[in-house]
């Protein structure tokens, strides 16, 4: 019996040996499957891109020529467009607008979009809904109106009436999102402020906003993209270079003649304005992902 008793143990620890030991919760393996579904994305993603850069590289026959590397780089698609006065007068109507646009778009609605997170009120979810579906509204619905209003009323042409409709698809965007973010600050920090004297602007401005830092990053990153990459507004409302942004500018792209071919400037004007877009989401990539995620968790 004494020989029996002391052989199970040694067996169980033998067995608890040669188990297998449990995966951390960050070492799980990815299915092969998955692997193959990111490669595919990032190249659907990449190929366009990289095909613009290619096509902006070449010059003259070779435009037509559908090689995977051009035989023959060159810079100067480039040093056409920065040699336009014209692109560089777009650049800087877009960075206006975008810039003028988002600010105002993030201080309108974080107000907004505090308000409905913490006010008690009857159809609150009806009201979201109806902000975001402003967002889904076709903008080629009011264009046309808008084009003869603006003419009416002395904006049309102006970077000003290209800012107010850029601003109203953008505002509820901006409020939806927001809102999200706003209902996961727990109110103990706000009620905590008030008890030490503060108004609730002050405990806005002071407690909640400093919290809500990654949803406002979040949000003025979509903002400025959308408001960036915008062209049917933007063409219909302008007809002249002092008010034009990028994306039209680029559409009104010509040949140096009748015989040339302006798509190598125009796919270097279009890597030149993505470039921004590129540097901003990597530079602001984990505010991106910390505010993403953050209003997607509660508790």
């Amino acid at each position: 019996m004494s020989t029996l008793t002391a052989e199970r143990p040694t067996a169980e620890l033998a067995t608890r040996t040669k188990a297998p030991k449990r995966r951390l919760r960050g070492e799980s393996k990815l299915h092969p499957l998955v692997w193959v579904f990111v490669v595919a994305v990032m190249a659907f993603s990449l190929i366009p891109f990289y095909w613009l850069v290619n096509t902006s590289l070449k010059k003259g026959a070779s435009l037509s020529q559908g090689e995977l590397f051009p035989s023959q780089p060159t810079l100067e698609n480039y040093l056409v467009v920065f040699q336009n006065p014209e692109f560089l007068l777009a650049l800087r109507n877009s960075v206006i607008i975008a810039v003028v646009t988002t600010t105002v778009a993030l201080v309108f609605a974080s107000f907004a979009a505090y308000a409905l997170a913490r006010l008690k009120m009857r159809r609150k979810a009806m009201i979201l809904t109806l902000i975001l579906s402003v967002t889904t509204f076709p903008a080629i619905a009011i264009a046309a109106p808008m084009f003869s209003i603006w003419r009416e009323i002395g904006l049309y042409d102006t970077l000003l009436g290209l800012i107010i409709p850029k601003l109203t698809f953008a505002l509820p965007l901006a409020i939806y999102t927001l809102t999200s973010f706003f209902k996961e600050i727990p109110r103990e920090l706000e009620e905590s402020a008030y008890m030490d004297g503060a108004t609730p602007f002050v405990a806005f401005r002071k407690v909640i906003l400093p919290l809500a830092v990654p949803g406002l990053a979040t949000t003025a990153i979509l903002v400025f993209i959308s408001v960036w990459n915008e062209f049917l507004l933007a063409v219909t409302l302008t007809t002249s270079p002092e008010a034009r942004p990028v994306p039209v500018a680029i559409a009104f792209f010509s040949g140096t003649s009748e015989f040339d071919q302006p798509l190598g400037t125009i796919s270097a004007a279009s890597v030149i304005i993505t470039i921004p877009l590129v540097i901003l989401v990597l530079v602001c990539q984990k505010r991106i992902v910390s505010g993403m995620t953050a209003g997607a968790v509660k508790g």
